[in-house]
């Protein structure tokens, strides 16, 4: 393809996915950055990178860390730094590309500062104590000079709240993010150089239980975790002075603890909060803590700490309610208008003694918020409790626990509420509309789901559980990765997977895991088998090679695991198609060996694909091929040309769409599958009847088999069983049952229609290797007239936009810097679709009612004057 004279612009310059991050604890860290030129067909023929100790000394003349001189590469991620790195170090960087015409100007630098590393927490050791409620630690120090720069590395378990002479050292919550706390701990660097002072300093600490120390007694056993214990506390504050000096403070038995106002906390009851027990300025210099007695040096957690490098929990928007109704006299029900996770902030004016509670549920029955949870003993569930101290105006929010809900019931006294939107601090990357309606609401309640299910692991409800379920991960992992910058937060959880893994291979259906999982609900194939299949999604994503390498060696073993208990070719479990229409208590009625021997033939195949990309020879495809026959010889009734088990008592669209889906279907039957499969969905009245297995690919499935007004009309369907039929009902988010009863309200495991919305109606797939390779194929146009997508990748923006006026059909699209795009337009021939730029577009093919062009970057426009 032609290209344009272009000067490559590097931009978005990330150290490990992030911008300017603080406590990197790699020793290798990776470079990327998205190369941007104008015009056509730009591309990046090879790069250098500088590091230098200061941002001035960035020139190749003065680099005085590490020059990787020209390399001649295309790549713009991955790229290992190969200089030294010393622990708690600031490292300035920056690059320059080179086209084929000539070399760019150097980037905006950027910077990386390490973590510990190997130096580690030094003399600091793990304090705690006995205390009556969620204990508060203080320690001063003094500050004799001019500081130059100061770091606090702290780990609180579960969680902490850390205090430097009176203020928050940062604006994240439910820190640090929550693991197998028996393998892995996490700590945190903030950058506390403002906060310092000249003087007199105090550092302290609020610590809550989280699921580090829960108390209460539920069926998942968090309670009783190998790791469970009383909150503690490490901290190393390193306060360097601009004339060389050095001082360290460090957790040990000189710190002092109490007992503070929170008297409980539970992520899954609430908190109890005694204003009468504030202690002002406890956290500052000048509070009389001879009193208190000394902390207790405790034991340490068995996980080793390592630097938290995915983004942090933060309250990310605050809404006023929508209604406020006094049911009875001194209740009222709190209506925010949507169904989120986070807290309640409260503002009141009680007496001395007072308490308010705050109930939060996600529905109303019977003139209450309903807040019940059978996975849990006893009866307070999601209630914070505040017991107000009478010194007038008092506010108050929750700092431990966060809640699944749309309604707050207030009781004790009149007060005023503010919802607190409350998840992990991922980036949003896309963008979409439509002139279909609900295509847009089902993208943004989608968006919402996955939102409030992230709080350092992707659970499955933020009311119920908070458990990370691996098979609703699976699931969804296309979606959420299409919607959101999920790189951290997904290598963080990819680890938390590895950490959960038994001796035996096995892997549990929860992830992280108390131990339960491993027998309870278990074996459930298409659950753990998330492992290999979201490792090959970070790939296509990301580019991410050195993920695929690091789990290499654990992934094998729990595949052999699997294949261990493979019987008679098929893989037995207990869970299937969990939820669908009809079977409101959970799996489907068909037997689960179908889909349990599909996700394990799928994860055989993906796992094969990354050995051969990282270079590591295996038999995975083999073994697949064992598993499609003996599901093809179990299953599949040949004369009818459709999937059946024993156990059916009707047509099964989940069993058909499956093994259409992932290959598994002879080449033979392909045609007649589907074919039953449409006709299935049509004599339903265009509903579906799959669980969270079949959701997601039941339209793409159809629509790829020439079915998309079938499948449009499953996605725009207002009955039950259908997305419409909740909304109708006033759903704002994905639910996890199809039933008007549903338990949860914020799930999305049953939300996947989004990813055909995307990728067929928008038309927008991400084929490979960090979007290396996109298509561009909207083949789901029916009922539509306009539809844009805009995707940040990490190569840069990817855009497509396409609007229908009678037959003609325009359609835009944009491609970054080093990424190639098989665009096909629909047409009836290749001489009926115009494109420009024309000259640097190229030849087009045509077959199967498609003109195909490939370009490479730019922006470019098509035209066909006979789309149907």
């Amino acid at each position: 393809m032609p290209t344009v004279l272009s000067v490559l612009t590097p931009r978005s310059l990330k150290t490990e996915y992030a911008a300017q991050p603080l406590g990197v604890d790699v020793p290798r860290p990776r470079f990327s950055w998205v190369a941007v030129a104008p015009g056509y067909g730009a591309t990046q023929t090879a790069y250098q990178i500088l590091v230098a100790s200061a941002p001035e000394l960035l020139t190749p003349e003065s680099a005085d860390v590490w020059d990787s001189g020209q390399v001649e590469s295309a790549r713009t991620f991955g790229i290992e730094y190969g200089g030294p790195a010393a622990a708690r170090t600031r490292y300035h960087w920056t690059v320059r590309l080179w086209s084929p015409d000539e070399v760019g100007e150097w980037a905006e630098p950027s910077w990386f500062e390490t973590g510990l590393l190997d130096e580690g927490f030094g003399a600091a050791q793990w304090i705690g104590g006995t205390t009556d409620s969620a204990p508060l630690l203080r320690r001063g120090f003094t500050v004799d000079g001019t500081v130059k720069r100061a770091r606090l590395y702290a780990s609180g378990l579960g969680y902490a709240d850390l205090r430097l002479n009176g203020h928050a050292v940062s604006d994240a919550v439910l820190d640090p993010g929550f693991t197998a706390y028996d393998r892995t701990v996490l700590y945190v660097t903030h950058d506390v150089t403002s906060l310092v002072r000249a003087g007199d300093n105090v550092v302290g600490a609020e610590l809550g239980r989280g699921f580090f120390g829960l108390t209460s007694v539920n069926v998942w056993r968090w309670h009783d975790a190998p790791w469970t214990a009383d909150p503690r506390l490490i901290a190393r504050l390193v306060v360097e002075y601009d004339d060389g000096r050095m001082d360290e403070l460090v957790t040990d038995g000189t710190w002092r603890i109490t007992g503070g106002p929170t008297l409980s906390d539970s992520l899954y009851t609430g908190e109890t909060y005694d204003a009468r027990r504030a202690l002002p300025g406890w956290d500052a210099p000048g509070f009389d803590d001879s009193a208190w007695p000394a902390a207790t040096v405790v034991e340490a957690p068995a996980g080793k700490l390592t630097a938290q490098a995915h983004e942090p929990i933060r309250v990310i928007e605050t809404v006023d309610p929508v209604e406020v109704t006094e049911v009875r006299p001194g209740v009222w029900i709190v209506d925010f208008g949507r169904t989120v996770a986070g807290w309640t902030r409260l503002t009141t004016t009680a007496p001395a003694g007072t308490t308010i509670s705050l109930t939060h549920g996600e529905t109303v029955a019977d003139g209450n918020v309903a807040a019940w949870n059978v996975h849990v003993d006893g009866d307070r569930i999601q209630r914070d409790e505040y017991i107000a101290a009478g010194t007038g105006v008092e506010s108050w929010e929750p700092r431990f626990s966060y809640k699944g809900f749309r309604y707050v019931q207030v009781e004790g006294a009149a007060a005023d509420v503010q919802l607190r939107v409350v998840n992990s601090d991922v980036s949003s990357v896309t963008r979409f509309a439509s002139t279909q309606a609900p295509y847009e609401q089902f993208e943004q309640a989608m968006r919402r789901t996955i939102l409030s299910n992230l709080h350092g692991i992707p659970t499955d409800t933020p009311y119920f559980e908070k458990n990370g379920w691996t098979g609703d991960a699976q699931v969804g992992a296309p979606t959420m990765l299409a919607t959101l910058d999920l790189a951290r937060f997904f290598t963080k959880w990819l680890g938390d997977i590895r950490d959960s893994q038994a001796e035996s291979g096995q892997l549990p259906v929860i992830v992280p895991s108390s131990g339960w999982g491993f027998t309870d609900l278990s074996p459930a194939t298409e659950w753990p088998t998330v492992y290999p299949f979201l490792l090959r999604e970070m790939y296509r994503w990301y580019g991410d090679e050195r993920l695929l390498r690091e789990h290499w060696d654990s992934l094998t073993r729990y595949l052999a695991w699997e294949l261990d208990r493979v019987e008679d070719g098929l893989s037995v479990s207990v869970l299937g198609d969990w939820l669908p229409p009809g079977f409101g208590s959970g799996p489907a009625p068909e037997d689960r060996r179908l889909t349990g021997t599909a996700y394990l033939y799928r994860a055989l195949v993906v796992a094969a694909e990354i050995g051969e990309l990282i270079g590591q020879a295996n038999e995975y495809r083999k073994a697949a091929e064992g598993l499609a026959d003996g599901l093809n010889r179990a299953f599949l009734d040949r004369d009818a040309a459709r999937y059946r088990s024993a156990d059916d008592p009707d047509y099964r669209q989940t069993s058909n769409a499956v093994p259409l889906a992932f290959g598994i279907v002879p080449d033979e039957f392909v045609e007649r599958v589907a074919a039953g499969l449409a006709a299935d969905v049509e004599a339903r009245g265009f509903h579906l009847n799959t669980g969270c297995l079949g959701v997601g690919v039941l339209l793409p499935v159809l629509t790829a088999r020439g079915y998309g007004d079938v499948a449009t009309k499953v996605a725009l369907q207002r009955s039950y069983p259908s997305w419409g039929y909740w909304f109708d009902l006033g759903a704002d988010t994905m639910w996890e049952k199809w039933e008007d009863d549903s338990r949860s309200r914020n799930h999305y495991f049953q939300g996947t229609v989004v990813q055909w919305i995307f990728e067929n109606v928008a038309g927008l797939r991400v084929v490979d290797a960090g979007s290396e390779r996109i298509v561009v194929r909207p083949d789901a146009r029916d009922e539509v007239d306009s539809v844009s997508i805009r995707t940040e990748t990490i190569r840069g923006r990817v855009a497509v936009s396409w609007k229908k006026t009678g037959r003609v059909l325009s359609l835009d699209v944009q491609v970054p810097v080093g990424t190639t795009a098989e665009v096909q337009v629909p047409s009836e021939r290749a001489a009926d679709v115009d494109a420009v730029p024309r000259a640097f577009a190229g030849t087009p093919t045509y077959g199967e009612g498609y003109t195909v062009y490939t370009v490479g970057a730019g922006q470019w426009s098509f035209t066909s004057r006979s789309a149907s």
